[in-house]
């Protein structure tokens, strides 16, 4: 069974965020949220500017390369707390697995209606 969740931590480790961007892009404009609020999240957690998470999409960077080299991680993501993919993104341990499952939260938050105020954790 380990065996099994390392295949797994490696694929998602390698994939590119410009590979799941667009599903992310894709989810949140259903529900009316438009690209830029996408963006903004991701840069906010990251410490990315928008140029520069372009340039990422444009090289097609991967998760743990994304992450690892980030700006600045924002300090405030430790508030996000819940359920994704099953599992409560605040019992995760690993570094990496724990931010991309951050990220994935704070998307379906947008996608869910929360406000960018509540999304980015102002209130």
């Amino acid at each position: 069974m380990k065996e099994m969740s390392l295949v797994t931590k490696n694929r998602i480790y390698t994939m590119s965020l410009a590979s799941v961007y667009p599903h992310y892009i894709t989810k949140t404009k259903k529900k009316g949220r438009p690209k830029k609020e996408v963006n903004e999240i991701i840069c906010w957690l990251t410490g990315y500017t928008e140029k520069k998470l372009e340039t990422h999409l444009e090289k097609r960077t991967n998760f743990e390369t994304f992450f690892r080299d980030a700006p600045k991680m924002n300090p405030k993501r430790t508030l996000i707390t819940g359920m994704i993919c099953g599992v409560r993104v605040e019992d995760i341990k690993d570094p990496v697995m724990r931010e991309i499952r951050y990220l994935d939260k704070l998307i379906d938050e947008l996608a869910k209606g929360k406000t960018m105020e509540k999304i980015l954790r102002k209130v």
